[in-house]
C-alpha cells in the first residue's frame, strides 16, 4: 500500500515533466518564431505571446537576436532546472531519501537558477536601454524575473543544505548500528 508521501511524490514526478516538456515546446516555438522572422520581419511583431520585438528587429537585428538570446536562455535554463528535477525525483528512495547524488543535484540547481538570475539582470537592462532608443518595445512576460529566480535558487540551496546534513546524520546513524 501506497503511502500519501509516495502518491505525492509520483504527482510532482509528472508535473516535473509537465513543466519540462512545456518549456521545452515553448522555447522551440520562440526560435521557430525567430527563424520564421529571418525571411517575414512582421513575425517579430507577436514573436509569441504578446512579445513584440518588431521595432526592436527593425532598429538593429542584432539587438533583437540578443533579446530573443536571453528570452532563450532564461527557458532553457527553466527547462534544464525541470530535468534536474525530474533526475530528482528518479532517484529519491523514501527509506533513505538523504543522498550524495540528490543533494549534489540540488545544489546544481541552485546554481543553475543563480544563472538565471544573471540573466535575467543582464535583459532587464538591456530592455531598460532599449525602451529609451526603440519607440515600441514590449519585452512581455520575460522582463522582470530576477527576484523569482533567486528566491527559488535561495530556496532550493537551503534546501540541498538541509539534505547535506541530512546524509551526514544519516553516515553517523548507520555507523552507530
Amino acid at each position: 500500500m501506497k503511502t500519501k508521501t509516495e502518491t505525492i511524490l509520483k504527482f510532482m514526478h509528472v508535473l516535473a515533466w509537465i513543466a519540462f516538456i512545456g518549456l521545452a515546446i515553448e522555447t522551440g516555438a520562440i526560435l521557430i518564431s525567430y527563424g520564421v522572422s529571418w525571411f517575414h520581419p512582421i513575425a517579430a511583431s507577436d514573436l509569441y505571446r504578446g512579445m513584440n520585438l518588431y521595432d526592436v528587429s527593425q532598429y538593429d537585428f542584432w539587438l533583437y537576436t540578443q533579446m530573443v538570446s536571453y528570452v532563450v536562455a532564461l527557458l532553457v535554463i527553466k527547462a534544464y532546472a525541470a530535468y534536474l528535477v525530474i533526475k530528482i525525483m528518479m532517484k529519491v528512495k523514501l527509506q533513505s531519501p538523504f543522498t550524495l547524488e540528490i543533494t549534489s543535484r540540488l545544489e546544481t540547481i541552485a546554481y543553475v537558477l543563480l544563472g538565471g538570475v544573471v540573466i535575467s539582470l543582464i535583459s532587464q537592462v538591456q530592455a531598460d536601454w532599449l525602451q529609451k532608443h526603440v519607440r515600441d518595445f514590449n519585452l512581455g512576460w520575460i522582463g522582470e524575473n530576477a527576484g523569482e529566480f533567486l528566491l527559488v535558487a535561495g530556496l532550493v540551496f537551503i534546501i540541498s543544505q538541509v539534505f547535506k546534513r541530512g546524509v551526514e546524520l544519516q553516515a553517523e546513524n548507520e555507523l552507530t548500528v
